[in-house]
């Protein structure tokens, strides 16, 4: 299959906004990069959106899923209007887009997930192909349909020393390890940047705690840490994924908000910590993705948690930022789906045995077509 533009679209379970990004690609290899574009939510959206996390969708049952639905599908549609008037280009030049949607429930044992996101709606709006419904298949067949970018790290990573390590910190935190002979091992390593967000919007009405700073005038209860770090997810061997709410900020209950904040955010690190005793072999760099990044008081917590220094102009560098190797990190998992999304075109797998404890490798995703297009 020739080289193709393609669209990736991402709204993550932090919730904070959409993030777009053009990529071209023919589903193997990465042949060049585009435009970006993020938009954040609304406060009132993000409250409605956060409203309908888990089954049955709130007091508004279907009704409120489905309006949620149509307005960040609306939202999407603009950004990529904008993604595409920023790079100069037409519906007519992109291939495909990948829609990830906003997942509401994620319950892999139960052979159960939902993203929500038009699929079709989106296709009308935006005069281009669409693939959204990426996980279904793999959580069907038995797998945990999470995380879906290892695929796309390895990618990117084909020239970098292994083994190599990325660990995302999102909503949710999860780890690519990419082996010497490009082996991979994919797992959620537990909370990412959830509970802190939602500690910091109930004590202090904001959205997020920005670069750490309040984490960093409090103290690290090391008790609340050791009993979060005691459940039984840590000890069971990865594939692994866990919903937004399976870890939340209760972990913190009683503690003053810059101390609830610091405990938090070393629950995070200390579970990123914990993922070592998987990993086939200790990675020789571990590169840092996600909002979490962004966070000076984590990217600390984590260089201790894993008896580093975070050191990125250090030729040795273990826990580096994923721009330290040319990576576009607020773009990443956009970027991702864009490529997922050529891969369900061509009918490749977009999981494996190792990245979600899949059967076999399985393709997936449902593809929408736009009209008077093929």
């Amino acid at each position: 299959m020739a080289e193709i533009w393609a669209i990736g679209l991402m709204s993550g379970t932090s919730m904070d906004g959409i993030d777009a990004a053009l990529l071209k690609t023919d589903g193997e290899r990465v042949a060049g990069h585009g435009a970006v574009l993020g938009d954040p939510y609304p406060a009132a959206l993000r409250q409605r959106l956060r409203g309908i996390l888990g089954e049955p969708g709130g007091p508004g049952g279907e009704a409120a899923i489905a309006a949620v639905e149509a307005e960040i599908t609306k939202a999407h549609a603009a950004l990529v209007r904008r993604l595409l008037d920023r790079a100069g280009l037409a519906p007519a030049d992109i291939g495909v887009i990948g829609f990830h949607g906003h997942t509401i429930a994620h319950r892999p044992e139960q052979h159960y997930t939902r993203q929500i996101g038009d699929g079709g709606l989106l296709a009308r709006l935006c005069g281009v192909p669409v693939v959204n419904d990426f996980r279904r298949a793999d959580v069907v067949a038995g797998g945990q349909g999470a995380p879906l970018v290892p695929l796309y790290h390895r990618a990117l990573a084909r020239d970098l020393p292994r083994p190599l390590a990325v660990l995302n910190v999102g909503g949710v935190a999860n780890i690519t390890w990419i082996g010497a002979d490009d082996s991979l091992l994919a797992f959620d390593t537990g909370p990412g940047n959830a509970p802190i967000d939602d500690w910091m919007l109930r004590h202090t009405g904001q959205a997020y705690d920005a670069g750490g700073a309040l984490a960093a005038t409090g103290l690290v209860a090391e008790v609340a840490v050791a009993r979060a770090l005691a459940q039984p997810y840590f000890a069971r061997r990865p594939p692994k994924s866990l919903d937004r709410d399976d870890f939340s900020a209760a972990i913190a209950a009683g503690l003053a908000p810059a101390d609830g904040a610091a405990t938090l955010t070393a629950v995070t690190a200390a579970a990123a910590a914990a993922a070592w005793r998987h990993l086939p072999a200790p990675p020789r760099q571990v590169l840092v993705t996600g909002g979490g990044r962004h966070n000076a008081t984590l990217m600390r917590m984590l260089a201790e948690r894993l008896g580093v220094a975070v050191a990125p102009a250090a030729p040795a560098v273990l826990v580096v930022p994923v721009e330290s190797v040319g990576w576009r990190g607020d773009a990443l998992e956009a970027e991702a789906f864009a490529y997922l999304a050529v891969r369900a075109c061509r009918g490749l797998a977009l999981t494996l045995p190792s990245t979600t404890g899949a059967p076999h490798p399985l393709t997936g995703g449902r593809l929408w077509p736009a009209p008077g297009r093929e």
